[in-house]
């Protein structure tokens, strides 16, 4: 097949751009540069399959020749960065999915987008499963990604029911690996910048809440084998294997062991889900996919990683 990535130079996009091209793909990775950086694709680069683009897709999209499928990961995907850009984190899930979707139609192309859990909100079902309609405040400050994505998720199924685009949404759920910003406000480069830096690490309310984290090669193999199937409604991909904060941040310790402990800071962000985990009843038998990687396996991977980009 030949894919576009957009957000294709971000976390996620460039370990989907090395899954796809492996599995005999070609790939145009397409981005803005706003949070993703050619650092994640410079191996790429030079590559007879893979192609760069910078781009930003709320505006029209323009992709000479064929394409079989478009895949739309382009957004801010950090609290910090759509606290920090929340006009541009709108128009992305609105306008850049409008586009995206627009050029799929054009192209008869297969179309996926990259939801999130945070369609969900502070949830009041646990785990979440997929029916669930979800608790957002519409004009919290994480709204701005919330309601994008949910804004996305309902023009994704228009156009699959108006126009009959051949259409697939995954909710992602907590990921981590290499490649991840360590400035870009997530728990896990948070607490992996704090730990190799020999500093204690900061541990926000009593460490009570939960996560659910999924290591990057898992996700990424469940995307692929959405893409494939014939599922046109929401698949939850995450790992249920659900932690606290606080056990998370004492596991990360003990990995780097650093002798610095924690510190508990009284401080929340606004709508900040209290607990996270998703149903994956339906990823198991749709797409009989399910995590591999242990946590603690995927955390060393990604420590030794930071280590490197810290130096």
């Amino acid at each position: 097949m030949r894919i576009l990535i957009t957000g294709g130079a971000g976390f996620i996009g460039s370990h989907l751009s090395d899954r796809l091209l492996a599995e005999g793909h070609t790939v145009i990775a397409m981005d803005n540069l706003i949070t993703g950086s050619t650092r994640n694709i410079e191996h790429l680069a030079g590559r007879d399959d893979f192609l760069f683009v910078k781009h930003d897709v709320t505006n029209y999209i323009y992709v000479e020749g064929r394409l079989d499928a478009v895949l739309h990961f382009a957004s801010p995907a950090s609290p910090i960065d759509y606290l920090q850009l929340p006009i541009q984190t709108l128009k992305v899930g609105a306008l850049g999915t409008h586009k995206a979707l627009g050029l799929a139609k054009e192209k008869k192309a297969r179309f996926l987008l990259a939801s999130t859990s945070e369609v969900y909100g502070d949830p009041l079902v646990h785990p979440q499963v997929e029916s669930y309609a979800g608790n957002v405040d519409p004009i919290g400050p994480r709204g701005v990604y919330d309601e994008a994505k949910r804004f996305a998720e309902a023009m994704t199924m228009a156009y699959h029911r108006y126009h009959g685009v051949d259409t697939r949404i995954v909710r992602i759920f907590n990921t981590y690996g290499p490649r991840m910003r360590l400035n870009d406000g997530r728990v896990v480069p948070n607490f992996v910048a704090q730990a190799i830096a020999g500093q204690p690490l900061t541990v926000y309310g009593d460490g009570s809440q939960t996560r659910s984290f999924c290591y990057v090669s898992d996700l990424v193999d469940g995307i692929y084998r959405l893409l494939l199937s014939d599922e046109h409604e929401p698949v939850n991909i995450g790992n249920p294997h659900e932690m606290s904060v606080l056990e998370f941040a004492q596991l990360i310790n003990r990995i780097t062991g650093n002798p610095a402990g924690l510190v508990l800071q009284d401080k929340r962000i606004q709508g900040d889900p209290q607990t996270r985990r998703p149903d994956i009843g339906k990823a198991r038998r749709v797409l009989n996919w399910e995590p591999k990687v242990a946590v603690e396996d995927g955390l060393r991977q990604t420590i030794d990683y930071f280590r490197k980009v810290v130096g």
